[in-house]
């Protein structure tokens, strides 16, 4: 069904308490996808190990890559400084508990910034050096190219037999090691709302397929089509000349159903308007024909 402009009302908070949710008919990622495409993306990711301090060093404890193997596994590029490297190279066979928490902020400045937030708990170990290696350290590459930015000319290598994935930059700076988080469980709280998930789900759930450009994609529609964007808030009826009086529309976040879009109210407040496409998108060159089919509907 074409139902654009389907305002998300904050079920019961108030502006200042979070970010509005949306409507229960609304089409929506499932909490797996959602946990899954957070993982794919470039939000930002820490790692914590319970009884292992963490690094006053910047970005130290933060993965500089991750992305999910064939069996549902994590895989995590992190230093080979970083606790998390040093802990899992001396767990060996025992089981070492691992909490990944990703944080995702919107790329377009905004008040409330932050979209929303994932758990992905587990065990964590180093992927030894084989055809293993080899598999998950292509697998990562080529979903996250890295290279340039850690130094390295093409996928992390072993840096000794037996010994755990690595990589080692330019002028001798740090190691970088390839790690495997087994998932246990996992959990998201985002703008659809907060939801567990099953290890299996995890597993045999896809992220969405607009993951790797939607940052770029909601900077453009900021940037370029600014008015484009505000004139969606004529499909809103009647709340339009309520909540739509004020200030710039920007855009929040997108995925394959749809564009959600922060309007100001007469108060300075947000709304939040839930933009459904015809129908889900595949990729980007049918985001085009979305995107073109929303703003004809505004106009007309």
């Amino acid at each position: 069904m074409f139902r654009p402009g389907i305002p998300l009302p904050s079920t019961g908070q108030s502006p200042e308490e979070g970010q509005p949710r949306p409507m229960e008919d609304a089409l929506r990622p499932s909490p797996a996808e959602r946990v899954r495409t957070l993982v794919e993306s470039k939000a930002t990711a820490s790692l914590t190990i319970p009884g292992i301090e963490a690094l006053d060093d910047l970005g130290a404890d933060c993965p500089a890559a991750r992305t999910v193997a064939p069996d549902g596994d994590v895989l995590l590029l992190v230093p080979s400084g970083s606790p998390a490297a040093r802990a899992a190279a001396h767990a060996q066979d025992d089981e070492l508990t691992c909490v990944m928490e990703i944080t995702d902020v919107a790329p377009v400045a905004m008040p409330r910034r932050i979209r929303g937030r994932a758990w992905v708990a587990g065990w964590i170990t180093p992927v030894p050096c084989g055809e293993r290696t080899r598999a998950a350290a292509a697998l990562l590459a080529e979903r996250h190219p890295v290279g340039e930015l850690l130094g390295l000319d093409q996928a992390p290598r072993p840096r000794r037999s037996g010994g755990p994935a690595a990589g080692v930059g330019p002028a001798g700076s740090a190691a970088w090691t390839l790690l495997r988080l087994e998932v246990g469980e996992a959990c998201v709280d985002d703008l659809w709302g907060a939801d567990g998930v099953e290890p299996d789900d995890f597993t045999t759930a896809d992220p969405d397929p607009l993951v790797r450009h939607e940052a770029d994609l909601l900077q453009h529609l900021h940037a370029a089509h600014g008015e484009q964007v505000r004139g969606l808030c004529a499909l809103l009826g009647d709340r339009s000349d309520v909540v739509c009086t004020r200030g710039a529309a920007t855009p929040v976040a997108l995925d394959r159903f749809g564009l959600r879009v922060r309007f100001m109210d007469a108060a300075d407040r947000p709304f939040d308007a839930r933009f459904d496409f015809p129908e889900p998108v595949r990729n980007v060159t049918e985001l085009r024909y979305a995107m073109h089919a929303l703003f004809d509907a505004a106009t007309s």
